[in-house]
Order: C-alpha cells, then sequence, then structure tokens
C-alpha cells in the first residue's frame, strides 16, 4: 500500500474543480498507459457536483469515453430510475452526456430487477458482473480510480461503522437496518475497495470535520488528538471504515477547509 496523499482545498467549489479536474487526468492516463480505464462512481451532492463539473470541462474529451469501465461503489436498493438512486444521480449530472459504451456501464441492480426485492441475490449478482470483467485471473476487474464520499459518521459507500458488513469478505455484499436511509442497500466491501490502484476519499464541510480527524488518526496520518476536539465528536466506538480503506498504488483525502483537520 502507498502512503496517503491529503490535498486540502480553500472552499467546496475548489475542492469540486480539483477533483472533477484530477479524475479526467487520472482517466487519460490510465488509457495512454493500458489502452482503457475504469472508475468507481459514488454518490452524494458533492459527487453530483464533481460529475457536472467533469460534464462541463472543456478537456473532457482527453479521455476516450466509449474504453472507460463504470461501476458503482453502493447503492441504495431502490426502483430503477429512482431519483434516490446513485446511478440515477450519476446518469443526470454526467453519464447521459457523454459517449459510453452501455456495455461498459455497471450499475448495481435495482429491487425491480431480475432479483426482485432480494438484496442478496442482487449482490451475488454483481459479485458475478465483477468476476466476470476481470477474467480468469480473479474476482475483481482493475479499478483505476474509486471515489468514496464520508459520512459524518466516518462510513463509505455503505459500509457503517459497527454494522456487520465491516467484517464481509465477499467483494459486494446486502447491506440491511443501514443507520441511514433506505434501510436496505447494496455495497461493495472493504476487501474489494482495497483492490483499487486508487482510493479517492472526498469530504467537505464542518460536519464532516469529526470523522476525517478520526478517520486519519486511526489510519496513521495525523497525531491522536488530546480529546474529541474542537469538533466535539469523538466517533464510535471500534475503527472507523473510512480509515480502513486505501489505494494499491495512492489513497488521495479531498477536503476543504472546513472539513480539514485542526493542525494547531
Amino acid at each position: 500500500m502507498a502512503g496517503v496523499r491529503r490535498n486540502v482545498l480553500g472552499d467546496r467549489d475548489e475542492l469540486v474543480r480539483v477533483v472533477a479536474t484530477r479524475l479526467v487526468e487520472t482517466l487519460a492516463g490510465a488509457q495512454a498507459a493500458r489502452g482503457a480505464a475504469s472508475v468507481v462512481l459514488t454518490g452524494g451532492r458533492v459527487a453530483a457536483d464533481i460529475y457536472r463539473t467533469v460534464r462541463d470541462l472543456s478537456d473532457r474529451d482527453r479521455v476516450d469515453w466509449s474504453r472507460v469501465d463504470v461501476w458503482w461503489g453502493d447503492e441504495r436498493f431502490l426502483p430503477a430510475g429512482h431519483p434516490d438512486r446513485n446511478e440515477t444521480q450519476a446518469r443526470a449530472a454526467l453519464l447521459d452526456a457523454l459517449p459510453l459504451d452501455p456495455a461498459r456501464v455497471h450499475p448495481m441492480p435495482a429491487d425491480d430487477g431480475p432479483d426482485g426485492p432480494d438484496p442478496q441475490a442482487a449482490a451475488q449478482r454483481y459479485g458475478q458482473a465483477l468476476a466476470a470483467a476481470a477474467g480468469p485471473d480473479g474476482d475483481l476487474p482493475r479499478f483505476d480510480v474509486l471515489l468514496l464520499g464520508v459520512g459524518e459518521d466516518g462510513h463509505v459507500a455503505s459500509v457503517f461503522p459497527g454494522h456487520p458488513v465491516t467484517g464481509a469478505t465477499e467483494p459486494v455484499a446486502a447491506v440491511r437496518d443501514s443507520p441511514k436511509p433506505p434501510p436496505v442497500r447494496i455495497t461493495l466491501t472493504l476487501p474489494a475497495i482495497n483492490t483499487a490502484g486508487e482510493v479517492w476519499l472526498v469530504a467537505a464541510g464542518a460536519d464532516k470535520a469529526g470523522a476525517v480527524r478520526l478517520a486519519l488518526t486511526e489510519s496513521g496520518t495525523a497525531a491522536p488528538p488530546a480529546d474529541a476536539g474542537p469538533d466535539g465528536w469523538a466517533g464510535p466506538a471500534g475503527p472507523l471504515p473510512a480509515a480502513a480503506v486505501h489505494g494499491v498504488d495512492r489513497t488521495r483525502w479531498f477536503l476543504d477547509a472546513e472539513a480539514a483537520p485542526s493542525t494547531g
């Protein structure tokens, strides 16, 4: 595992611009190196702004989008096209505007899909799709960039602190009784996330500062706090999922000034 790099930007707008620009650069670089690229998308308001910014970049076509594989890190187990699905958000913000190969876009199943309202069967189906794309050498394809938002509680994808799915070893898991609605979800697990070449954790806003501070402390990239810190949040018992993820080549934190831990 390579080292962790922190990128602290002045505000949310700058954060969005930098991540969008870096994403285009990284995918273009992957294609230059091996002819194709892959990205794992996340959900959330900041992610949607990043996708819209990529869509509007003047140099977005440095990437040959027909040779990009698109995966998702997690999904809300809702009907196809539901506005709360991460897929729906990403398509509206970016994907529908790109000349993607539909066969290389891999949304997670919906609860009105072939497995009906069975999230475990749907998770297994997504795991099979990953294995098919990986070929004979493994259970997972290459992920060049895997994007993650960081929740106020330190969750990433739909892996929540203290939830049984934190210990899952299969690549894709069904999540029931999520502490954040909706209660049923599908997610890549921590072992699957940690196969990505680069993992990018993105957080904006003062409400994320406590989780970011604790995650960086647990991952060994910041000094342990003397107490709960100026935000007054010491975190849940047990390790944070945000502290347990890393890229094989790089782990990057992209933070605005409000989310960045104080160094004073």
